[in-house]
C-alpha cells in the first residue's frame, strides 16, 4: 500500500538554531577585552569595526557560545544610546540562528513580531541578520542570524 504524501503545510517553514551569542555593551572595550582574556583567560578575537551597525566589536569565545563585547562607532551609535541609560554597559542582546531568516522574517511578522529592518543586513560574521523589538520579546533585544 502507498502511503500519500501529507496535504497540511507545516505552520512555519523556518526553524530557531542555537544561540549564537550574548552582546554586552561596554563604555570601555579595552577594559572589558582585558577583563575576559586576562583575567578570566578567555580567547578574544580582534577588535572589528561595523560602521553599519554603528559598533565595534570583538567576540569571546566559549566552549558553548560567544560573548560579543559592543562598543559605540560613531555618533549615530544605538550603543551609544543604550550607554546613556546604562552608564556601566550591559546585556544588550541575544543572537539565536535560525535557517531562513527571510522565512522568519515574514513568519514573525505576521504574527506581529515587529522586526527592526524591513530587510537583513548583514551582521559580524558575515551572515544576514535581523533584530527583533524587544517590546514584542518579553523586553530582550533578539537578534536572529541566519546560517
Amino acid at each position: 500500500m502507498l502511503s500519500q504524501a501529507p496535504t497540511e503545510i507545516p505552520p512555519a517553514l523556518w526553524k530557531l538554531g542555537r544561540l549564537n551569542h550574548v552582546a554586552i555593551a561596554t563604555p570601555d572595550l579595552e577594559k572589558s577585552t582585558a577583563l575576559y582574556r586576562d583575567v578570566l583567560g578567555a580567547e578574544v578575537s580582534g577588535v572589528e569595526a561595523l560602521p553599519e551597525h554603528g559598533v565595534y566589536t570583538v567576540f569571546v569565545k566559549l566552549d558553548n557560545t560567544k560573548l560579543e563585547l559592543l562598543h559605540p562607532l560613531g555618533d549615530n551609535s544605538p550603543i551609544q544610546n543604550f550607554l546613556d541609560k546604562n552608564k556601566n554597559g550591559g546585556m544588550h542582546h541575544i543572537c539565536i540562528e535560525v535557517n531562513d531568516i527571510q522565512a522568519a522574517m515574514k513568519d514573525l511578522t505576521a504574527q506581529n513580531i515587529r522586526c527592526l529592518s524591513k530587510e537583513p543586513k548583514i551582521g559580524a560574521h558575515g551572515k544576514p541578520v535581523v533584530f527583533l523589538h524587544p517590546k514584542d520579546c518579553a523586553g530582550v533585544l533578539v537578534e536572529l542570524e541566519e546560517v
